[in-house]
């Protein structure tokens, strides 16, 4: 099972949600950690065909009602710079997203991160293991936070992996920081762990866009996005 994140108390939701202004949706979150559910139940259900036959019924109903008032296009474009809710559907920390664990992220002003988090069946590779994609996203994600939660965020230029060894579905934790700065390159290393120690060595480099550099574009850079960069 997947470790839930906090929910936040309040969603502060844009026009492109179909309502605007400001409201809670206490429903919403909950409804996705109960999709990470039925996920999982499907990967491991043993139950028999008249059984799924019958859950493809209800869950296709399910799945009619939520799309019957969709976000048209990208779902970041329909929130505003600054809203938390900018980043709920990201597949690694995106509450809103039932692909995401998700991994909740403390951030330094130094330029590290530290997570704790739990990868179930949904994210097996080998027997037993997590798949190698799945710790490549993760770090990529972990890296990517670090430059931007000290200061210096950027685009992923390079992603260079080492895995030490497989790394076991369970209880795991991951951190990244800030090697050094060159310009507009930043230069990240990460690892995933299990008690045992490092499973994945990553290095990352993370270019500031051309469109971000320099004073006046500052502030572009800000607006596009609420102090952390994916």
């Amino acid at each position: 099972m997947t470790q839930a994140a906090p929910v936040p108390a309040e969603h502060r939701c844009c026009d492109g949600c179909g309502e605007g202004g400001d409201h809670t949706r206490p429903a919403l979150l909950p409804l996705t950690e109960s999709l990470r559910q039925l996920v999982e139940a499907t990967v491991l259900t043993a139950v028999d065909d008249d059984e799924l036959r019958r859950a493809h019924e209800e869950i296709a109903a399910v799945n009619a009602r939520l799309r019957a008032r969709l976000i048209s296009g990208s779902y970041v474009t329909h929130v505003p710079p600054g809203d938390p809710a900018r980043f709920w559907n990201n597949p690694v920390v995106g509450l809103r997203n039932a692909v995401a664990p998700p991994l909740v992220i403390e951030r330094t002003p130094a330029g590290r991160v530290d997570t704790e988090f739990h990868l179930g069946g949904v994210y097996e590779g080998p027997p037993g293991l997590v798949h190698g994609g799945i710790s490549a996203l993760i770090l990529d994600q972990l890296l990517g936070e670090a430059a931007a939660a000290g200061g210096k965020p950027g685009m992923t230029g390079t992603l260079t992996l080492r895995y030490q060894r497989g790394t076991p579905l369970g209880a795991l934790r991951a951190s990244a920081w800030i090697d050094r700065v060159d310009g507009i390159k930043t230069y990240v290393v990460g690892h995933i762990a299990d008690d045992e120690g490092p499973t994945v060595e990553a290095q990352g480099v993370f270019i500031l866009p051309r469109w971000a550099r320099g004073d006046s574009a500052r502030d572009a850079w800000d607006a596009a996005e609420p102090g952390r960069f994916e």
